[in-house]
């Protein structure tokens, strides 16, 4: 998670399993989501459409995903009005994460 929380990490391309996006929202990274099967595709609607912290890589649809498709979305995340954005609602869900874990937070609670 060090190198996923790091400054110069601008962005997290994630298969979207569990694991991977409870990890980037805890460190406030935006993801792009390139997910393959089963319950990626799940996971990547609730980040992309629910919680609001990432964007989807459409290529993944037909199997591949091309350069200039990453290049141009990480680009969006890390410049302009709509990455701010992102970025933005990804520090909320990061803010929530850290209340969640403290021991009075609801993760501990229902621990």
């Amino acid at each position: 998670m060090n190198v996923l929380g790091h400054r110069a990490t601008g962005a997290f391309v994630t298969h979207c399993r569990w694991n991977s996006l409870l990890e980037a929202i805890v460190v406030g990274m935006p993801m792009l989501c390139l997910s393959l099967d089963t319950e990626q595709k799940t996971n990547k609607l609730s980040m992309t459409e629910d919680i609001g912290a990432a964007l989807e890589l459409e290529g993944y649809t037909k199997g591949f995903v091309k350069a200039g498709e990453v290049e141009a979305k990480v680009r969006l995340v890390i410049e302009g009005e709509e990455g701010r954005q992102l970025r933005a609602r990804v520090a909320a869900r990061r803010e929530e994460a850290e209340a969640a874990l403290q021991e009075e937070g609801s993760s501990w609670a229902a621990f």
